[in-house]
């Protein structure tokens, strides 16, 4: 092992340590238990399976309620390709698939009945996703084996919906409309964990947790881009959700690779739950939205977050915090380190009015209210009073961190009514085409700080006070 690469270990293991000392909560993060029954339940033995693209969830289905009835164990396949659609997981049990087994989704909405979730920050009707677990306790999904959510049938309806939409006036329900289908949720459940396991081309967000807590993501891989780019497909979303644990993640994807959610608008603001106490360390992001990514659904409030030793290649955004002024709700107490990008668009990009064709909801002419689907009534919903809508970002501490080959160091926009306030950063190396942009802030603070931007630009700051850059 050469110097750097002993260097780099020395401060890798002295800042866990430190983690540990000073946000002593991470050590309660994640699944404080496993199914123990070892009993295994073959899906093969449960019924006739002689065709690999037949759907065959009844069978799963079957053999998950026995081993739950039996008091829990292993639910298991032989080597070989299976088709299915929506199955639910239930309490002690411990869904293994092993390498040579390839679970494949339904492509069609018929094999995903609707469900009662939230979605994109709204609760609503919504289609099951692939592999459900809701309202359960101590159950796990493990193996070395893959699952191909087959999700085209789902872009493919979105990108023709978002064509007949756009043009009326309608870009900010056409998400909802869709209804396309997720790979792997977690809903309001404890004790869940996740291992291992091969994802690719999710229909829509490929692994959500929701209202959940005491959660372990551990080891899984994600590629949503092999039948092509599929439009939002998150790698991981943490929703309203508390003692989360994502480690050793390797994610490529097409929207936010991890990202952390607490619902939206009216809506939101109504749950009212946060997003706390998360974990997510010693991940990779390739293609994808952003390396971390907090919003745009802040309602509830993101905070209690520590993100470290984690690589971005060629991802959009490296730490992106981001809402709208119909979210409210606070981000704080978040913490960046040992972090390394390059070729990234926006190493650090601090947003409150993001992407308002999809954030701001409104009615155009000829369409009238009482006749409405009901989540887009939850959607057209006021925020009031309109202060009650306003984000907050406050404490946020990022350091050692190396950013190479980005397109943009540093955008950064709060409000005059909401500054960015007491932004931390220590030891961050970045290169950079341009330096970027700080508006509307306060309080920040940078040692140890270098920026060489190619355009020769230095950051440019406007209408902020109390900064020492």
């Amino acid at each position: 092992m050469n110097r750097c690469l002993i260097a780099f270990a020395i401060l890798i293991a002295t800042t866990s340590l430190h983690a540990q000392s000073d946000l002593p909560w991470i050590k309660k993060v994640g699944a404080r238990k496993v199914p123990a029954f070892k009993k295994t339940y073959w899906v093969n033995d449960f019924g006739k399976i002689t065709d690999s693209n037949a759907v065959i969830s009844p069978i799963i289905q079957k053999a998950i309620d026995q081993c739950a009835k039996g008091g829990g164990g292993i639910v298991s396949f032989k080597p070989g390709v299976y088709t299915t659609g929506s199955i639910f997981l239930k309490k002690n049990v411990h869904l293994r698939i092993d390498k040579g087994v390839l679970l494949k989704g339904s492509t069609s909405f018929a094999d995903y009945p609707e469900i009662n979730t939230r979605i994109a920050g709204i609760e609503m009707r919504w289609p099951a996703a692939l592999i459900n677990i809701i309202d359960q306790q101590n159950v796990m999904v493990s193996g070395e084996g893959k699952v191909n959510a087959q999700g085209k049938f789902c872009w493919d309806k979105y990108w023709a919906m978002r064509k007949e939409y756009e043009p009326k006036g309608l870009r900010w329900i056409v998400d909802y409309d869709a209804k396309r289908v997720r790979t792997f949720l977690v809903q309001s459940s404890s004790d869940v964990t996740l291992k291992e396991l091969t994802f690719s081309n999710a229909g829509f967000w490929t692994v959500q947790l929701l209202y959940s807590d005491h959660i372990t993501v551990d080891g899984i891989t994600i590629r949503n881009n092999e039948d092509g780019k599929g439009p939002s497909t998150d790698g991981v979303d943490i929703d309203s959700s508390s003692w989360i644990l994502v480690e050793n993640a390797d994610i490529d994807c097409n929207d936010d690779d991890f990202c952390l959610k607490s619902g939206r608008d009216a809506d939101g603001l109504r749950v009212n739950r946060p997003t706390e106490y998360v974990v997510i360390r010693n991940c990779i992001a390739r293609k994808g939205g952003g390396l971390v990514t907090l919003g745009s659904e802040t309602s509830g409030g993101i905070r209690h977050v520590l993100a470290t030793g984690l690589t971005a290649n060629g991802t959009g955004n490296g730490f992106h915090i981001k809402s709208a002024t119909t979210r409210g709700g606070t981000v704080e107490d978040i913490h960046f380190r040992n972090v390394t990008m390059d070729s990234v668009g926006n190493a650090f990009m601090y947003i409150m009015n993001w992407n308002p064709s999809y954030s701001y909801s409104k009615l155009p002419e000829g369409y009238t209210y009482e006749s409405l689907p009901s989540h887009w009534k939850v959607l057209l919903t006021k925020v009031e009073p309109e202060e009650k809508g306003i984000p907050h970002f406050k404490d946020i501490y990022v350091s050692n961190v190396v950013v190479k080959n980005a397109k943009k160091a540093i955008n950064a926009g709060g409000l005059d009514k909401s500054l960015l306030q007491n932004f931390h950063f220590s030891n961050v190396d970045i290169t950079a085409a341009n330096a970027g942009e700080i508006s509307f802030a306060k309080d920040w603070i940078w040692k140890g700080v270098k920026i060489k931007a190619s355009d020769k630009s230095i950051v440019s700051v406007k209408n902020s006070t109390g900064l020492s850059l």
